[in-house]
């Protein structure tokens, strides 16, 4: 019942806080809705080419011949093999993602271990490109050559945790 009322007192606590400021409360928000437009413009190029090179990854087969050649290392990790698409989309595209996990419940059945190990997968990381094109588009920051293999890095031990835990639930 309390978090029906969370965004909303949230929203209330910001205007009290800026009437007590003294600011122009809507001025202040037609201000920031003006330079969202800004946002979204520089931002569309990044996404697209994101958005494409996921689908060319996804189409020419590249990605289903990574995981197959990854699978048996994943399998070390404690990941099971049927996981290794899932595990290599993921940092590309959650939409994409979801559709393989969607298809992992329909093939395994949802309390299965490898999709209890799928649901973990998904949910302990991130679309680490298509923040980046988000985010880094925006900052002054261009050279990700310590973000991106972190945070890959950060992926795979969520993938293996996520997955080791699955096998006491």
């Amino acid at each position: 019942m309390i978090s029906d009322y969370i965004v909303p007192a949230f929203i209330i606590a910001i205007i009290l806080y800026s009437i007590f400021k003294k600011n122009n409360t809507y001025n202040s928000f037609i201000t920031g809705a003006k330079s969202s437009f800004d946002l979204i413009i520089t931002t569309i190029p990044y996404l697209v080419a994101i958005f494409i090179l996921i689908e060319v990854f996804t189409i020419s087969g590249l990605s289903n011949n990574i995981s197959n050649a990854l699978s048996p290392i994943l399998s070390v990790f404690g990941i099971p093999k049927e996981l290794s698409e899932l595990i290599i989309l993921k940092p590309f595209s959650g939409s994409g993602s979801l559709a393989v996990l969607e298809n992992i419940f329909n093939t395994y059945g949802v309390d299965s271990y490898i999709s209890k190990c799928a649901c973990a997968v998904v949910s302990s990381g991130e679309t680490i490109f298509f923040v980046s094109a988000v985010y880094f588009s925006q900052t002054k920051i261009k050279n990700l050559k310590y973000g991106i293999p972190v945070a890959l890095i950060a992926n795979f031990l969520g993938a293996v945790v996520g997955c080791f835990f699955c096998r006491f639930i």
